[in-house]
């Protein structure tokens, strides 16, 4: 059987904040409103069946939504079933991605006791932050998480962060770069935020351009070999290194097959991704169907395929190997044209970035730098 980890929304889309650009606003109808929560019942369910697979590394990502809404109790519940069902000297791992808002003294030290690995979302400083991840009542966050980091950092909470690459931060790469390194954060995650419009099916106007992809991580890949990549992990660029060095890459994102975990959601149903929980892409329930045979079944299995499924413009270009079309998410149909046989809609920004950056990648990977810039990253 081949290993997969666990991507678990036990909250589902639920959030206490009203971000401009989540992508749940885009899903509402399909994914539900409100309230969402993971009875005690699904959880056991779930962590029983994972366990007894007896993976040499069962990983498990609590996701949202904001997971943190479950409360601590809940993950205290977590940590006492995994205990309970998992076998002497099993590898289980946690992660946490959240928005960090309910992060105080008890969860910080109940992290770093259990050795839960956080991802922490933020979008640069105050300015940028705020001008999207917004409360129900409209106001900025950023205080909150900020306090919120800095507790992880007095616990010593391992932790990463995420930022959503979007129409308003990308224009600065220098501040964003600045002040996450200013605030001791080692392990950075940059995603492009890249959505549709429902009532026009247009890109959404605080989605990045592909010309802004591209000039943020040119530069940001500028401002890392000049800090040195044996000293800070950018998940994008050692993703890429691990490429150069082994032809593999660490992300789904630059791989031939999409990851190899499954989404749960709280209802006990399983998804292929997190960004196609669909009817279409429903694996069935852990109560009706074995968790292992729901990860082998042959709609997980088309849907990992279909990465490859790439139109000619892709088979055609010099950065195949390192791209591999991108995220699928991303391969939007405009005009009537077939999903999986359309570029990436970051396609330019891509080559973009791989025309200024490539050879020195490959430089870096041949150096003596390589053991720094290759080390295992920490992300979720």
């Amino acid at each position: 059987m081949i290993p997969f980890t666990l991507l678990i929304k036990p909250s589902g889309s639920d959030c206490n904040l009203d971000c401009k650009y989540c992508f749940y606003k885009q899903r509402t109808a399909r994914v539900g409103r409100g309230r969402q929560r993971m009875s005690d019942e699904v959880l056991e369910k779930l962590v029983k069946d994972y366990l007894k697979l007896d993976f040499e590394l069962s990983g498990f990502a609590w996701q949202g939504g904001e997971p943190t809404l479950m409360g601590l109790e809940f993950y205290k519940k977590v940590v006492d079933l995994q205990k309970k069902y998992g076998s002497s000297g099993q590898n289980i791992s946690n992660s946490l991605q959240t928005n960090a808002i309910l992060l105080d003294d008890k969860w910080c030290r109940f992290l770093h006791d259990y050795r839960f690995l956080v991802g922490i979302s933020i979008d640069g400083p105050r300015e940028l932050h705020d001008y999207y991840r917004l409360d129900h009542s409209g106001a900025g966050t950023f205080d909150k998480v900020m306090k919120a980091i800095e507790k992880c950092k007095k616990y010593e909470v391992e932790f990463n962060t995420l930022t959503l690459l979007n129409g308003k931060n990308a224009e600065y790469p220098d501040k964003v770069f600045d002040f996450l390194i200013e605030n001791s954060v080692r392990y950075m995650q940059f995603i492009p935020c890249v959505e549709l419009d429902p009532p026009t099916g247009e890109i959404a106007d605080f989605s990045i351009t592909p010309q802004q992809y591209s000039e943020f991580m040119c530069r940001l890949f500028d401002r890392w070999c000049d800090y040195g990549p044996q000293n800070l992990s950018i998940r994008d660029f050692d993703s890429i290194i691990s490429y150069c060095v082994t032809g593999t890459s660490t992300i789904c994102t630059y791989s031939k097959r999409c990851s190899g975990y499954i989404v749960i959601e709280h209802t006990g149903d399983a998804f292929c991704c997190d960004f196609f929980v669909r009817p279409a892409f429903r694996l069935g329930n852990i109560f009706e169907t074995p968790i292992e045979r729901l990860a082998g079944s042959s709609i997980k299995r088309q849907f990992d395929r279909a990465k490859q499924n790439l139109c000619d413009k892709c088979l055609l270009c010099r950065y195949l190997d390192v791209c591999r079309g991108g995220c699928q998410k991303d391969r939007i149909p405009f005009g009537g044209k077939n999903a999986g046989k359309v570029e990436s809609y970051l396609c330019e920004g891509y080559k973009r970035f791989f025309d200024y950056t490539m050879p020195r990648f490959m430089q870096i990977a041949a150096s003596s730098e390589l053991a720094g810039a290759t080390k295992t990253p920490r992300f979720i």
